[in-house]
């Protein structure tokens, strides 16, 4: 199966696709997180990437296309993979669609995951990650035990520039510029499920994405 999952900075992405490739038992590709490794490396795509990351810009497209062919031709990914946060524009969907032709691969779904702008907001202001082994956590809505202690390790918890009101604001507006326009495309291609994300469980939100996906 392969599947893309849509949907603003704070709506979940990270967190559901977390869980599904544990039901399908494919891999997560998110280029987020891959470029975020190049950054603590800093490798030269970290360099170059971290300027449009800590400002909440989109790193572009030559930076992002190549790093992503090369990931889907790796063994984990014979019996498919789940995008996450990628494409970001029509361009980067474009070029997929060129991937995905040249390596004989065809696309099973997009999951559009649609939450209200203020809970967003409100999801990434609070967001914090470990110095130490990277877990996740949020002030609001999944506070650590221990007040900026990771429960795992122990380690420091820190916000990302990223996280930070002021970027976050630019985020949105980004996304909304830029990525939302996605959501037209692939509709167009008959293959886009909207779920709606703003309240529920975590383990419910799944459980809808999950259904959509095995249809």
């Amino acid at each position: 199966m392969i599947a893309i999952l849509l949907g603003p900075p704070g709506a979940g992405k990270g967190t559901y696709s977390a869980k599904l490739v544990n039901t399908f038992r494919i891999p997560q590709i998110s280029t987020g997180d891959i470029l975020r490794a190049n950054v603590k490396e800093g490798t030269e795509l970290g360099k170059k990437a971290k300027d449009y990351m800590d400002k909440g810009l989109l790193v572009p497209d030559e930076l992002i296309v190549d790093l992503v062919e090369d990931r889907i031709k790796a063994d984990d990914c014979k019996n498919g993979f789940l995008l996450d946060g990628f494409p970001r524009t029509v361009e980067q969907a474009d070029a997929l669609g060129g991937i995905f032709k040249k390596n004989k691969l065809s696309l099973d779904g997009v999951i559009n995951i649609i939450v209200d702008r203020d809970v967003l907001f409100k999801r990434l202001t609070g967001r914090r990650m470990c110095k130490a082994c990277g877990g996740n956590y949020n002030i609001y809505t999944l506070p650590p035990k221990a007040d900026g202690k990771c429960d795992r390790c122990g380690g420091e918890l820190y916000q990302r520039n990223d996280d930070k009101p002021e970027t976050i604001e630019n985020r949105l507006n980004v996304y909304e510029k830029q990525t939302a326009p996605l959501i037209a495309y692939y509709k167009k291609q008959g293959n886009l499920t909207d779920i709606t994300a703003s309240e529920g469980s975590i383990d419910d939100i799944v459980r809808n994405i999950t259904a959509v996906l095995k249809k």
